[in-house]
C-alpha cells in the first residue's frame, strides 16, 4: 500500500472532524487538465471507486489520494520549434532573438504543443494518524511532500504541518550503526547503503547486496564519509531503506504479514490498509526515538513515543509536547 513515507507533526492548534474534511476535500477534487493546461492536482477517492469518499476512516486511520495530471512535452520537440521560429525571425529582421525573446518563444512554443501532449498521472497516497497527530505522505521526494502540504493548506482551513525533525541526525546514526555494528533496538542492518563525501567534489561508495559489518565501511566513516541511505529492517516484519533526510523508502512488508487477508476488493482494502498502518505506526515511532526523539521546533528534544492524549470531540485530541527531561 506505502511505497515511501516522509513524516510530518501536525500543528498543535489545527483540528477538524471527517465529515469537515471531506466537504473541504471536495471542494478541490480533481479535474483533468484542459487543452492549455500543463498540471491538474486535485483529491480522488482513495478505494478507487468513483463516488466513493474522499476520506477513508479504517481502524482509527485516515487515508487520502491526490491524482497529479501533467502534460509532457519533449524538451527535444520544443527546442526545434523555437530554433525554426528563431531561425525565421532572424532571416525576416536581419538580427538574431535575444534571450527574452527566446523565452518568450518557447512559452509560445508550449502554449501551442500542449492541446497535442500527451499526459502522464501520479497518485500520492496520504496517512493522517490523529493519535499521533502525524502526517505520512508517500512520497518519493520532499518536492512532492511540499506540494502536497501546499495543497492541503489551500484546501483545509487553519490547517498546517512541518516535516519531522530529530534530535540526532539519521546520518549521525547511521554512521554510529554502521561503526558499532549494532543497530538500535528491534532493528537489524541489511546489505545496502550508501555514503558520501562532504567535499565539494562529493564522491559516493554505494554497496547493494553486501555484508556491511566490515573494516572497509568503518574506513569511509573515518574518513570523512558520511551515510545517506541504509537498508534496515524492523522487527523481522518490515524492511525500508533510511535516508539522511529522514525519508523511509522501499517500504516492503516481510513474509506472514500480511496472511489472513480477506480476499473480496472491498474487504482487501480495508484490511490491507489496517494491516499496514498498524505495522508501520509503530515502527515510526521506534525510529524516531532511535534517532533521539523528536525535536520540537523551538525547543528541546521530545521523547517520540508517548502515549496518545484523549481524542477530543472534533476526533483529533489535543497535542502536548512532552516536558523535556534533563540529561
Amino acid at each position: 500500500m506505502f511505497k515511501n513515507l516522509i513524516v510530518h507533526r501536525l500543528a498543535p492548534d489545527w483540528s477538524a472532524a471527517p465529515a469537515d474534511l471531506e466537504a473541504a476535500l471536495a471542494a478541490a477534487r480533481f479535474v483533468e487538465c484542459g487543452a492549455t493546461q500543463a498540471r491538474s492536482a486535485g483529491w480522488v477517492e482513495p478505494r478507487g471507486v468513483a463516488h466513493a469518499p474522499l476520506i477513508e476512516l479504517i481502524d482509527g486511520q485516515w487515508l487520502l489520494t491526490l491524482l497529479i495530471e501533467q502534460k509532457v512535452l519533449p524538451g527535444a520537440v520544443v527546442r526545434r520549434q523555437v530554433e525554426a521560429l528563431a531561425e525565421r525571425i532572424e532571416r525576416d529582421t536581419g538580427r538574431k532573438p535575444g534571450k527574452k525573446q527566446l523565452r518568450e518563444l518557447k512559452d509560445q512554443v508550449q502554449l501551442e504543443l500542449l492541446p497535442q501532449a500527451f499526459t502522464k498521472r501520479a497518485s500520492v497516497r496520504l496517512w493522517i494518524a490523529p493519535a499521533e497527530r502525524l502526517l505520512m505522505i508517500d512520497a518519493g521526494s520532499a518536492k512532492v511532500a511540499d506540494e502536497v502540504i501546499t495543497l492541503l493548506t489551500k484546501s483545509l482551513p487553519g490547517f498546517a504541518a512541518h516535516a519531522v525533525q530529530t534530535a540526532l541526525s539519521p546520518a549521525a546514526a547511521m554512521a554510529d550503526w554502521l561503526v558499532s555494528g549494532e543497530a538500535p533496538s528491534g532493528f537489524t542492518v541489511d546489505r545496502d547503503c550508501e555514503l558520501k563525501a562532504s567535499d565539494g567534489e562529493k564522491p559516493v561508495v554505494r554497496y547493494a547486496r553486501h555484508a556491511l559489518d566490515i573494516d572497509e565501511i568503518r574506513g569511509h566513516i573515518a574518513a570523512g564519509k558520511q551515510p545517506t541511505r541504509l537498508a534496515l529492517t524492523w522487527n523481522d516484519r518490515v524492511s525500508f531503506v533510511l535516508t539522511e533526510a529522514l525519508q523511509i523508502r522501499r517500504l516492503a512488508f516481510l513474509d506472514g504479514v500480511f496472511e489472513g487477508r480477506k480476499a473480496s476488493k472491498d474487504e482487501g482494502f480495508d484490511a490491507d490498509a489496517a494491516i499496514a498502518t498498524g505495522e508501520l505506526a509503530p515502527l515510526i515511532g521506534e525510529l524516531i526515538d532511535a534517532l533521539g526523539g523528536e525535536q520540537v521546533i523551538g525547543g528541546a528534544p521530545a521523547p517520540a513515543a508517548a502515549p496518545a492524549a484523549a481524542a477530543s470531540a472534533d476526533g483529533i485530541p489535543p497535542w502536548e509536547p512532552a516536558e523535556a527531561v534533563a540529561t
